[in-house]
């Protein structure tokens, strides 16, 4: 079965289940607020399954694009990727976990599917705790399927419960289920006892959202219940084929091909080098497609990173010249049927990551050239220069260790344990910088975030009035203090302009116009002049926010959103520019608030 086919299978098998597919959203969050990036299939419906309608109904299934980021140095491994795709499938309200359980096992084992013997399958469920009680529903539900007792293991919080995907939120137990991958042993019958066996591989979770966590740290039943599911793309492709790890896949083989490099003749150390390089690379084209930047903050820094990482590791890997535009090339090409928008956007995509490695060959060239300057002057490299190196010019620690030992300098126990520890207080500080940022999307539903949401929709229909119709969406964070909202637009506004936009959005306020949603056909919504984010992918069927004058039928803004507003713009308050920034090439920031 190919990478294709299993999307498709999964689609079609949840299509057949009364389930409406939906496109995959953005890597770039619109309604996640502790994210930098989309980090599983269900946070581009958070509205959704807090209880605003979807235009698709209660059924919903999709393959998402997916980044995820805090593992970034276990990658190399055979388990840890950066980018991956999520094939998941949701209930709002409708199905809980009788229909989920048995549709799970049904795709699973049928051979008009995925065809897997039953006899390697285990099933783990939530053992309970002070929060929530055991789930032996979900025992008995994969009992009835056909799943012995001893393949069924209770597991606590850190295992099998899901969320919330921030501080508060939906969230619930989990039944997860295990694919026994050593074909030359039969799998053992008692899964409680061997759960932990490596050779037992994860490949599908079934989440029921039935608590809300609230801010003071208890669980409230949901009023109603909701299914997430998630099935790793890249984990299933290799489980189905045999294959030992992602990077053995269809998916991955072509990338090392194009440069020239094969893991069966790589030392492990070439070998893992060579797989941050493939994945790192994977990573950056879906997120410059997706319309991100490299910079210094946020998202921006997190692209220059793995760029800057995959390019290092190149260096030490001694590629050809041109090997990054020919494996970018290379990933557009393996997910060009399922992503066309990389084709349609690839000019953007090499231009993007070209102007990244010519401004980091030359970083890389300076700290080379500081590297020397340590070493011709007889000095002998510390852990804590290693650290500055890293810090100052992306050298990671293997290239100074490398350089160092080419240059005669033994690289020891204590060296490796000073760079150690100064990288330690590095991620500490950065973890605790942006422990408490919110990133993207909206941080909750109270009355504060939702008369900001409203009013980011006037800023927004303000600045393309003043500014130019040049003037799309980037990104948005709202908080109850303030709004943050990214667009395109080469240059600073000036103070007479950002007076303006201030004036017209509170001209509006102070109108009190109607916001009404409608739920309409794509087709229908672009006729109507409705305006998103640029570069999202929307579905066949849309929700609408307009903001129009009822007695003129004046419609000031219509966008795609998917809520919550107010119901007149008079609730809003007064509305006031904070202040105005470059976060990237060609792309502003403004924060703003209401009071």
């Amino acid at each position: 079965m190919t990478a294709l086919e299993l999307r498709q299978k999964f689609l079609d098998f949840f299509k057949s289940k009364g389930h409406t597919v939906i496109p995959s959203a953005s890597l770039v969050p619109m309604n996640d607020p502790t994210v930098l990036f989309t980090t599983a299939g269900m946070h581009p419906l958070v509205p959704y399954l807090l209880g605003e309608p979807h235009p698709g109904g209660k059924r919903l299934t999709s393959a998402q694009k997916c980044i995820r980021t805090g593992d970034i140095d276990e990658v190399g491994d055979d388990v840890h990727l950066t980018f991956f795709e999520m094939l998941g499938n949701w209930s709002l309200g409708d199905y809980f976990k009788d229909e989920a359980i048995s549709w799970s096992f049904e795709f699973m084992t049928d051979k008009k599917w995925l065809g897997l013997p039953v006899e390697r399958l285990a099933v783990s469920c939530f053992a309970g705790d002070s929060d929530a009680p055991k789930d032996e529903e979900s025992a008995k539900l994969w009992r009835a399927c056909g799943i012995s007792q001893e393949r069924i293991a209770f597991l606590g919080k850190e295992d099998n419960w899901w969320g919330p995907a921030g501080q508060t939120g939906p969230c619930g137990p989990d039944t997860e289920m295990f694919y026994w991958v050593d074909a030359g042993t039969s799998a053992p019958d008692n899964f409680q006892a061997t759960h932990d066996d490596p050779r037992w591989v994860e490949i599908w979770n079934d989440v029921f959202m039935q608590y809300n966590k609230t801010a003071t740290g208890t669980y409230e039943p949901l009023q109603k219940k909701n299914v997430d599911t998630g099935m790793g793309l890249d984990r299933t492709l290799a489980v189905l084929k045999g294959q030992r790890s992602f990077y053995d896949t269809e998916l991955f083989k072509p990338m090392f091909d194009v440069i020239g490099l094969s893991q069966e003749v790589m030392t492990g150390d070439e070998a893992r080098k060579a797989r941050v390089v493939v994945d790192h690379i994977r990573a950056t084209t879906f997120m410059v497609g997706d319309g991100v930047e490299p910079s210094n903050k946020d998202r921006g820094y997190v692209l220059r990173r793995l760029l800057r990482r995959a390019m290092v590791y190149a260096k030490l890997l001694g590629l050809r010249p041109h090997w990054l535009k020919a494996l970018v090339g290379q990933v557009i090409q393996i997910y060009s049927q399922a992503y066309p928008e990389l084709v349609e956007r690839s000019e953007e995509v090499f231009k993007v990551i070209e102007a990244e490695e010519n401004k980091f060959g030359s970083t890389l060239e300076k700290g080379l050239r500081q590297f020397r300057a340590l070493v011709e002057g007889g000095e002998t490299i510390t852990g804590h220069e290693a650290f500055d190196l890293y810090q100052s010019y992306g050298f990671p620690f293997e290239l100074t260790q490398e350089l160092s030992e080419q240059s005669g300098q033994a690289f020891d126990e204590a060296k490796r344990k000073q760079f150690a520890a100064e990288f330690k207080k590095h991620q500490d500080l950065s973890r605790t910088a942006s422990a408490g940022t919110f990133k993207g999307g909206l941080a909750d539903h109270t009355e504060e975030v939702i008369r900001l949401h409203t009013a980011t929709h006037l800023m927004n229909a303000a600045l393309r009035k003043v500014l130019g119709e040049h003037v799309w969406q980037k990104g948005s964070n709202i908080t109850k203090e303030r709004t943050r909202f990214d667009f395109t637009h080469p240059e600073k506004m000036t103070e007479e302009q950002k007076a303006k936009v201030e004036e017209l959005v509170n001209g509006w306020i102070a109108r009190d116009l109607m916001v009404k949603r409608e739920v309409i056909p794509l087709e229908e919504a672009r006729q109507l002049s409705a305006i998103g984010v640029f570069g999202e992918k929307y579905a066949e069927t849309v929700s609408v926010y307009t903001v129009l004058d009822p007695t003129t039928n004046e419609v000031i803004s219509r966008e795609f959103c998917g809520g919550p507003h107010v119901e007149h713009t008079g609730q809003i308050g007064k509305f006031r520019i904070l202040k105005e920034e470059a976060v990237a090439a060609g792309v502003r920031r403004i924060k703003a608030a209401v009071a």
